[in-house]
């Protein structure tokens, strides 16, 4: 792990507020946040990556899978679409430097609106992922390990908000 440190810092390069590298056992797994999705997301069920459609792994499965993993880093950037694309490039370039299990998870912010709301196949098939948070990972606890910023907005049109992704390395 003490190579992924470059992959934070490439993070930092590529606009990213934040990025810190993380253990496995730092992680934080809820299986509450299942409730949270369930009755706070407006996408539950409709997205590609949301857990809820047909087909997608379940929680308890995304842990087990990624419990696999040593490590990575965590990336933290003020806009959505910032924090998908610094993901999925640094794990484009882990997957190059030979981690071939190398896996981003962010919000996906590559569609105004899902494809799967009009019924149709993942415009993005191969940059889509999941939200780190809808797969069982409590985000706020896991980043306030690392002094990351992040509170529950009042009004999130008014207050500067805080975008989690990871990058799984291994």
């Amino acid at each position: 792990m003490n190579d992924f440190q470059k992959y934070a810092d490439r993070a930092l390069e590529l606009g990213a507020k934040d990025a810190v590298v993380f253990s496995i056992d730092q992680i934080c797994f809820d299986s509450r946040t299942l409730l949270k999705c369930m009755y706070g997301c407006d996408d539950w069920g409709k997205n590609h990556t949301c857990p809820s459609r047909p087909g997608n792994p379940t929680m308890a499965e995304y842990k087990e899978m990624l419990s696999r993993y040593k490590g990575g880093i965590i990336i933290h950037a003020n806009e959505k679409k910032l924090s998908q694309e610094v993901s999925f490039t640094i794990e484009g370039e882990a997957f190059r430097d030979g981690y071939y299990f190398a896996f981003s998870m962010s919000d996906c912010a590559l569609c105004k609106t899902c494809a799967a709301c009009d019924g149709e196949s993942c415009r993005f098939m191969h940059k889509a992922r999941p939200a780190f948070h809808s797969v069982g990972i409590d985000v706020f606890k896991t980043v306030r390990q690392f002094g990351l910023p992040i509170k529950t907005l009042a009004d999130a049109d008014t207050e500067e908000q805080n975008w989690y992704s990871a990058v799984f390395i291994d």
